[in-house]
């Protein structure tokens, strides 16, 4: 099997070439590649490399996901998120390809407390969740054998994250505010990475079908529960800090205006993915405790 990756240098990206490298041969782009475009500015060009390299399986790991500078750059945003997406899903249903591609809970609106399923009503509330919606929307009408993974609050050892943000910042306070209004499930890079590599394997052999998963660890927990749980698990490390668990404060998200409006609810039922894939996805904590390990 030859397997097309695009977004190689990303948190998903670096983890995929690990987990995708036993599936076949894998060829990994990013945006400054020179051999094939990995470009996904460039529409022609990753066109292009589909056309020239005909793989069996495209894994799109590269997005727009500056959500803030978005509100600013809608073009830019749409081109990467919506119309690459698009184009992948052409060239895939040409060349007989599968095509995996992530999207995000902010297609939907963020309202209630309930986690949402893959079939509940989008809305998104700022121009990333847009261009993300559309992305997917252009995908299930081109391309026939798709995955679309809809994740969220994803994190990585690899690169910068809220943890090393608030262990950073508690080194130096004593006290620290955190939006406490907030829920979702923080989810490794890794284990997105590990589940994509399963269900390739699984629908490369035929087994379940094509469609929209929700991919996120299990549990839930607000940034302020983040905060927490971060500075909790240094200190126990004996890692020195000026700021106490304790001393994280809830805020509301009003407290911290953005361009762009943050959805309450980040909650994914993976209700879906778990029994058709036969996967159990492990506790936020899980993942959270591995990586605290790797960079403190």
């Amino acid at each position: 099997m030859k397997i097309l990756l695009f977004g190689k240098n990303g948190q998903v990206g670096w983890e995929l070439q690990r987990s995708l490298a036993p599936l076949g041969e894998l060829v990994a782009l990013d945006r400054h590649s020179t051999d094939h475009c990995g470009d996904l500015g460039n529409l022609q060009g990753i066109r292009a490399a589909v056309q020239q390299l005909r793989p069996d399986l495209i894994v799109n790991a590269a997005a727009y996901t500056a959500v803030d500078k978005a509100e600013s750059d809608a073009a830019t945003a749409h081109t990467v998120n919506a119309e690459a997406p698009g184009v992948l899903a052409e060239a895939a249903q040409a060349a007989g390809a599968w095509l995996v591609h992530y999207s995000t809970d902010y297609v939907f609106d963020g309202s209630g407390s309930t986690p949402w399923r893959e079939d509940d009503p989008t809305g998104p509330l700022n121009v990333y969740g847009r261009s993300k919606l559309e992305g997917e929307k252009r995908i299930v009408a081109l391309c026939k054998k798709h995955l679309i993974l809809r994740t969220s609050w994803v994190y990585a050892a690899r690169g910068g994250n809220f943890a090393r943000t608030m262990l950073r910042l508690a080194a130096e306070r004593e006290r620290l505010s955190v939006v406490s209004d907030q829920f979702g499930a923080p989810t490794g890079a890794d284990l997105l990475a590990d589940v994509t590599a399963h269900m390739t394997w699984a629908v490369r052999h035929g087994a379940s079908a094509a469609g929209i998963y929700h991919l996120a660890a299990a549990g839930e927990t607000s940034w302020h529960g983040y905060a927490r749980y971060v500075l909790e698990h240094a200190t126990r490390s004996g890692m020195s800090l000026k700021t106490s668990p304790e001393a994280v404060d809830p805020v509301p998200t009003a407290a911290f205006p953005t361009p762009a409006l943050r959805p309450d609810n980040s909650r994914l039922n993976t209700a879906k993915l778990r029994d058709s894939f036969g996967l159990t996805l492990p506790e936020w904590q899980q993942g959270v405790a591995r990586m605290l390990s790797e960079i403190t």
